[in-house]
């Protein structure tokens, strides 16, 4: 990617670490931030320019050339001044999905993982499992994956890895969902969210038609009944004490700070697995992970020994700390099904 980037809104949860990706790809990055403007979050801009992002103020003074591509969220209204001057100077304007479900499509190999919750837990997981494996993914994520942050890497969200395996969250909210064509479908689950039933199970049925593989909930009743309209060689099915289902955990038993649970593959050997993250969701979680590396050829025994060392997502059900008694939970859960399952 030889060209020149602007992304506007540089500072955002989606856009930094996409601009990350595609610097490693070759391409100069510019762009501009209103809250870099407004003097918050100075590290994080100290951080990219020390990264070699050249920042403009969010007035239109960094897009000044027709050969520059400006990359813009959903979110950053027609009235801002960068794409005022993008127009004017006949400049490219491409939106975050666009540009990142390029890159995605472009990857000889790809897992795509959606869903209504747990995608980014997942992602995070499948990272890991894939990293340890030295596979070096390309990883984009909604979150901070814990495993992969330090102090020079603080906005975790992405890994820049190798370009022919792309690994990303993919989002059914604004319909974007549509533009990615994964060789790995994961579908964690189906639930009443952003869009009516209707329009989710036509995304939801066309991202997994698409796919070479799709890893679908036996748990949940919308992705049960999209396995159904699969082809049975294609679907890895997932599930808690289903018998049926391709992976299957049991003996689920909580720990002090995370679960164990037994892995049984269909037809296969047995597995003990401990995780160091809370919770029967993240239990399944693990399994939607592991059908989606099987996929890709990742022994199950290497995978779930990745997974003993898995450290968790930031924001989902993280530990600040305890005093005097009291253990501060820090959670992202916001919707009714995320909710009841943190709780």
């Amino acid at each position: 990617m030889a060209n020149d980037y602007f992304f506007c809104g540089i500072g955002g949860s989606g856009m930094l670490p996409l601009a990350m990706i595609v610097q490693a790809r070759g391409a100069r990055i510019e762009g501009s931030d209103r809250s870099r403007d407004q003097g918050r979050t100075p590290d994080k801009f100290a951080w990219l320019e020390a990264h070699g992002v050249t920042l403009h103020p969010q007035d239109g003074s960094g897009v000044t050339r027709a050969d520059q591509i400006v990359v813009a969220t959903g979110a950053v209204e027609d009235t801002v001044p960068d794409i005022g001057a993008a127009k004017a100077v006949g400049a490219t304007i491409q939106t975050r999905p666009e540009l990142l479900s390029q890159l995605f499509n472009a990857a000889p190999t790809s897992i795509g993982v959606a869903g209504t919750s747990g995608k980014s837990t997942i992602t995070g997981m499948i990272a890991w499992i894939l990293h340890q494996a030295g596979r070096e993914p390309t990883v984009m994520n909604g979150a901070v994956m814990k495993n992969f942050a330090d102090a020079d890497h603080p906005f975790a969200s992405a890994l820049v890895g190798a370009p022919d395996l792309f690994v990303s969250e993919v989002d059914e909210s604004d319909g974007s969902i549509a533009r990615y064509d994964p060789t790995v479908a994961v579908v964690s689950n189906i639930s009443l969210d952003h869009k009516s039933m209707e329009e989710l199970r036509d995304l939801f049925g066309g991202f997994t038609a698409r796919a070479t593989t799709a890893v679908l909930n036996l748990d949940n009743p919308e992705t049960a009944a999209l396995a159904q309209t699969l082809p049975p060689e294609k679907v890895v099915t997932f599930a808690l004490g289903e018998e049926a289902a391709t992976l299957n955990a049991h003996d689920l038993g909580p720990q002090p700070t995370g679960m164990r649970f037994t892995l049984t593959e269909l037809g296969g050997a047995k597995h003990a697995v401990t995780l160091n993250v809370p919770g029967a969701h993240n239990v399944a979680n693990a399994l939607a992970a592991l059908g989606a590396v099987r996929a890709l050829g990742v022994p199950l025994a290497e995978a779930t020994a990745a997974l003993e060392t898995f450290s968790g997502i930031r924001r989902r059900m993280e530990v600040v700390g305890t005093a005097n008694g009291v253990t501060v939970i820090d959670d992202f859960a916001h919707n009714p099904d995320k909710i009841a399952a943190t709780l």
